[in-house]
């Protein structure tokens, strides 16, 4: 299977730096407009099938990439972003104030993140493991695309390079509409070709 994983356009949360978690948010028209870009360059792939987060945000990126509407997009809770339950709605700026230390791990230590009523980046990883794996499993041989969320992907794709969570925000940035590939084989667990827009090979040289 061939995964192309796509993070969603820019929303106004993203643009006020409020925190978004699964809380519905919008795509700004800025992010629609890096959707119907991000759309024209990947327009000669043919996807056998579309999997996409049922979160706003996604949805309107799915609607904007692929506007003809000819592929079976399948829209899944377990695709959502990181649950942030009480910080949700929240700009950062006045989480850092309110809470210093969770903060500063969030963005800093994220094995360390534990806030209650909040999901982990060790269960935002392993959810996200689990429903990948569930999606190769019924498309072998095919070529999917995954509309999701920048920290889910960015936990599936430390669990492809084997990296621990302390290194889950090291460069490459996972911006807005940001494009990775990984192909796997009945043979290995995932080789990354592009991470976010970036070959592979020209991070690893």
């Amino acid at each position: 299977m061939e995964l192309h994983l796509i993070r969603h356009g820019q929303t106004d949360w993203n643009e006020e730096r409020r925190v978004q978690g699964q809380s519905d948010s919008q795509l700004t028209q800025l992010g629609i407009n890096q959707a119907i870009a991000l759309g024209e360059r990947i327009s000669a792939i043919k996807f056998d099938k579309v999997f996409c987060s049922s979160s706003l945000r996604t949805r309107q990126t799915a609607a904007n990439l692929f506007p003809a509407n000819h592929l079976d997009i399948e829209y899944l809770d377990s695709l959502r972003e990181i649950f942030l339950g009480p910080w949700e709605g929240t700009l950062y700026e006045e989480i850092e104030r309110r809470e210093p230390e969770s903060y500063h791990h969030f963005w800093q230590e994220p094995h360390l993140f534990s806030v209650q009523g909040a999901e982990s980046f060790f269960k935002l990883q392993s959810r996200a493991i689990a429903t990948i794996k569930k999606i190769m499993e019924s498309n072998l041989n095919k070529k999917v695309a995954l509309i999701s969320h920048g920290a889910l992907i960015k936990t599936f794709l430390c669990h492809i390079e084997d990296k621990p969570m302390c290194e889950l925000w090291t460069p490459p940035h996972m911006h807005n509409c940001a494009h990775s590939i990984v192909s796997f084989s009945d043979s290995e667990l995932g080789q990354i070709t592009q991470y976010a827009d970036v070959p592979y090979a020209e991070l690893t040289r």
